[in-house]
């Protein structure tokens, strides 16, 4: 999938290139870096929620061990953490700086952004004025998808959501994605 984004967008001008610091989004840049010869810049802002005591558990696990917790997440993740978790609006505020120090630093020009599922779900509904606590049920954001939000004096413009046409047929359907 990786490669796949690298061949199809290679031939942006690309200004910049940031990731989390998770080692798949690092790993899903690689490619781009290596067709532009650019670096990606790492920040700890566009990590993935941290699910806490639920990392690594089924959805069945979950609510068997802690169901009172996810009850409460699956009705306002904003507001209600995973147990021992991250609460979506503490993503919000943490990945949205991170957007605006890019959009400072990068004012014009195609940028980068690789981060996760949850995270990118978070800053699209915080950009776009949609309640953060409905990301799980407002935005899909499929495995290697591409969003793009244009940045302009009367706010941002989400130009295209979960597009993954540079995928193949066979990319697109695998499980999970």
């Amino acid at each position: 999938m990786a490669q796949a984004f690298a061949d199809a967008y290679r031939s942006l001008a690309w200004r910049a290139i940031y990731t989390s610091e998770l080692k798949r989004t690092i790993a899903t840049a690689k490619p781009l870096c290596d067709e532009t010869g650019m670096t990606a810049h790492a920040r700890s802002g566009l990590n993935e929620i941290a699910y806490g005591d639920w990392e690594g558990k089924s959805r069945s696990e979950i609510d068997r061990d802690h169901h009172d917790d996810y009850v409460r997440w699956l009705a306002d993740p904003a507001w209600h953490a995973p147990t021992g978790g991250e609460l979506a609006i503490a993503v919000a505020r943490r990945a949205l700086q991170v957007v605006d120090e890019i959009t400072a630093e990068c004012s014009e020009g195609n940028v980068l952004v690789v981060a996760h599922k949850a995270t990118i779900r978070i800053v699209l509904c915080g950009l776009l004025g949609v309640d953060v606590g409905r990301f799980r049920y407002r935005l899909g954001c499929p495995v290697g998808s591409v969003s793009s939000v244009e940045f302009a004096a009367e706010g941002p413009l989400l130009r295209t959501l979960a597009d993954r046409s540079h995928l193949s047929r066979t990319l697109r359907t695998l499980p999970g994605t």
